[in-house]
C-alpha cells in the first residue's frame, strides 16, 4: 500500500424517454442494450492511471475533528486503488476500523467519503476507496465493472486497513452504500476478516439487471437483452474499444420520480463530481454481461453470525431489496426503515442518515 500525504448507475442504463411503467419491466441491460451504438465518452476514457489530485475536491466540507491522507493499494488482480484514509484527530492505541463503499457508479468524493468523515468523527479509521475501472483508481477499459472484482475490491480495502499500524484487525466492518450494499454483503459472506457489516439504501445490482426493477423482466426480455449485448462484443472487438452507453442521469422529462431524485443528486452542485460515473459520465454498454450471470447474495446467509443491519428509507423505489436481503440472512441482523425517506437521501443527508444508530451498531459489535 502506497501513502500519499495531502499538501451513476440504474439511471445510467434508463433512456430520459422511457414512461415510468415501461422503465419498471425492463432491466437495466435491457434498456442499454436497446441503446447499442458507438457512443463514446470523452470522460469514461480518462483517468486511466492512478494520478490522486492534491486538493480537497469533495462534494462536502472538510471536518476538523478528522486527520484525512491518501493512499492507494492494490486488489488481488493487481489493480491499482485509490483511497482517502479518515482517522481521528489525535487518536491513540489500535482501533476499530471501516471500509466504505458505494453508491454504484459514485466516487469517493461523493456518499463514501461523506460516510467515511462522519464515522471517523466517530471514532473509527475510515477507508472509502474508488472502485477498480473507475474515479482515480486504475484499470482499462474505463467505466466498466464486474461483480467479482468489485466484491475484491472491498476485501483489498480490508487487507488496506489491517496494515495501518493503529487499526486493530480483529475489528474491522464494512459498509456498503447503494448498489455497493450487495458488494459488502457478498464481500462479507466469503471474507471472515470483517466482522460487521451495514447496508445503506441498497440494491442487489445482479439482481437488477438479471430481473430488472420489481423482478419484472421475462426470459424472453432476458434473452433479447443478453442477444444484444453478445453482438456488442463483435462491435467492441472490430474496433478494440468498447462503446459506451449515453450519459448517465441526463434529464428530458417525463422521468420516473426516482431517475429525478437521482439527477438532482448527481448532476447539481449537491452531489456532482466530474469523475463519478453518474454524474454524465457512462458505463461501457456490455457492463451488464457479467452481473447478469453471477447472483452474488447467493451465500448471505453465511454472513452469521456475524451481525448485519440493513437501512433504507420508507419510501424508496429500491426498498424491497433491503427488505429481500433482509429476510434471507441470517441472525443477528436488523432492519432499520427511514420514515420518509426515499432512496438518495441515505446518500448525504445528515440529518436523515442515522449515524448515531451506525455508531452504536459498530461499537457494540467491534468492541
Amino acid at each position: 500500500m502506497n501513502d500519499h500525504s495531502e499538501t451513476g448507475y440504474v439511471s445510467n442504463y434508463a433512456s430520459a424517454n422511457v414512461p415510468r411503467r415501461q422503465l419498471l419491466k425492463m432491466t437495466a441491460s435491457g434498456i442499454a442494450a436497446a441503446g447499442i451504438g458507438a457512443f463514446t465518452s470523452p470522460q469514461a476514457i480518462a483517468h486511466a492511471s492512478v494520478t490522486l489530485g492534491e486538493k480537497w475536491d469533495k462534494t462536502f466540507s472538510r471536518s476538523d475533528k478528522v486527520d484525512h491522507r491518501k493512499v492507494s493499494f492494490k486488489n488481488r488482480y493487481g489493480i491499482t486503488l485509490a483511497a482517502d484514509l479518515y482517522q481521528p484527530k489525535h487518536a491513540s492505541g489500535k482501533l476499530a476500523a471501516l471500509a466504505v463503499g458505494g453508491p454504484f457508479g459514485a466516487v469517493k468524493e461523493q456518499s463514501s467519503g461523506l460516510y467515511a468523515q462522519m464515522m471517523a468523527e466517530r471514532g473509527f479509521i475510515t477507508l472509502a476507496f474508488d472502485p477498480s475501472y473507475t474515479g482515480e483508481s486504475g484499470g482499462e477499459p474505463r467505466n466498466v465493472a464486474s461483480p467479482d472484482i468489485s466484491v475484491e475490491d472491498f476485501s483489498a480495502a480490508i487487507d488496506c486497513l489491517g496494515l495501518q499500524p493503529n487499526v486493530d484487525r480483529e475489528r474491522i466492518g464494512v459498509i456498503g452504500i447503494c448498489g455497493w450494499g450487495g458488494m459488502a454483503l457478498s464481500a462479507a459472506a466469503v471474507d471472515k476478516r470483517i466482522k460487521a457489516v451495514v447496508t445503506s439504501t441498497m440494491y442487489d445490482m445482479t439482481r437488477l439487471m438479471f430481473k430488472g426493477y420489481n423482478d419484472s423482466v421475462t426470459p424472453e426480455e432476458r434473452t433479447r437483452t443478453l442477444e444484444q449485448l453478445s453482438q456488442q462484443r463483435w462491435e467492441d472487438a472490430e474496433k478494440d474499444a468498447p462503446a459506451y452507453q449515453p450519459p448517465s442521469n441526463k434529464l428530458h422529462g417525463g422521468e420516473a420520480q426516482f431517475l429525478v431524485d437521482y439527477h438532482d443528486y448527481y448532476m447539481t452542485p449537491r452531489g456532482y463530481h466530474s469523475r463519478a460515473v453518474n454524474s454524465g459520465n457512462a458505463w461501457t454498454i456490455t457492463t451488464p454481461l457479467s452481473f447478469m450471470n453471477m447472483p452474488i447474495l447467493t451465500y448471505i446467509n453465511e454472513i452469521s453470525p456475524r451481525p448485519t443491519l440493513f437501512i433504507h428509507g420508507e419510501k424508496a423505489h429500491s426498498r424491497y431489496f433491503s427488505e429481500t436481503a433482509y429476510a434471507a440472512a441470517q441472525e443477528p441482523k436488523e432492519l432499520m426503515i427511514i420514515p420518509g425517506a426515499v432512496h438518495t437521501d441515505l446518500y448525504d443527508r445528515v440529518d436523515v442518515i442515522p449515524f448515531e444508530k451506525l455508531t452504536e451498531f459498530f461499537t457494540t459489535h467491534l468492541a
